[in-house]
């Protein structure tokens, strides 16, 4: 009988102009770990910031050395994740965001959680004990709120943070799910429980708090609000 793999985690971070945000996420990511006694890598896909964030990465990967930081560059053929996951080598994979909304200090409760339950995914939730968000205004609280509300009426998940992008996967998981689902922005987190629900999968969850962006802006516009719904309404009519 084979020996069990060694435990190591896969942190996958999109950016997009992150220059500002990168250094400090990934010191924190890397003082966890260490502190936690967990194998890690965090791998780096940037989608073209202009800004000088692959140079910032380039030289993290330089002081932590190649086998912690393994810095992508996104070609246009796939999403973040996509192509991350193919260079991932951990059995678990986080997906987190660079802008230091998550902080890493979540990332052992998660994998806690995750044995406890036997977990297939681990999903950080604001609406949930003493999860919560803080540094928004009050428009962006009632969207985020309306948004989730929203989903729990039409698709009850069994989940009571859709909208969140903070989780643990195991990665034959994700690497399933990630086959099946095909939303893109805010819509793909949401699909992405609702077809690990479907599929069978089972889901714990862990209340985090979520603190705004400090530097560079939120995506967060018109645009996407109105692509959340018709993704939602998409999600009721095939689920």
């Amino acid at each position: 009988m084979a020996a069990p793999r060694p435990e190591r985690v896969s942190v996958l971070l999109p950016t997009y102009n992150e220059r500002d945000n990168l250094p400090l996420v990934v010191w924190l990511l890397e003082r966890t770990f260490s502190d936690s006694g967990i194998d890690f890598e965090i791998i780096i896909i940037d989608d073209g910031s202009p800004d000088g964030t692959q140079e910032v990465a380039q030289q993290l990967e330089k002081i932590y050395g190649s086998d912690k930081i393994v810095m992508l560059f996104l070609f246009p053929s796939g999403t973040a994740y996509i192509h991350g996951m193919k260079f991932a080598t951990g059995n678990f994979i986080v997906i987190m965001d660079a802008d230091l909304s998550h902080h890493p200090k979540f990332i052992p409760e998660f994998i806690r959680k995750q044995k406890e339950g036997n977990f297939d995914i681990v999903s950080g939730t604001r609406y949930k004990g003493n999860g919560g968000v803080y540094g928004w205004d009050l428009k962006r609280k009632l969207i985020s709120r309306g948004a989730n509300f929203l989903t729990q009426v039409l698709l009850r998940p069994g989940a009571s943070d859709l909208t969140g992008s903070f989780r643990l996967y195991r990665k034959e998981v994700l690497q399933k799910l990630m086959e099946k689902c095909v939303s893109k922005g805010y819509v793909f987190q949401m699909e992405m429980i609702v077809r690990a629900r479907q599929m069978g999968f089972t889901i714990g969850e862990v209340p985090i708090s979520f603190v705004d962006r400090v530097y560079g802006e939120s995506k967060l516009g018109g645009n996407e609000i109105v692509s959340f719904l018709k993704g939602l309404l998409t999600l009721f009519a095939t689920t």
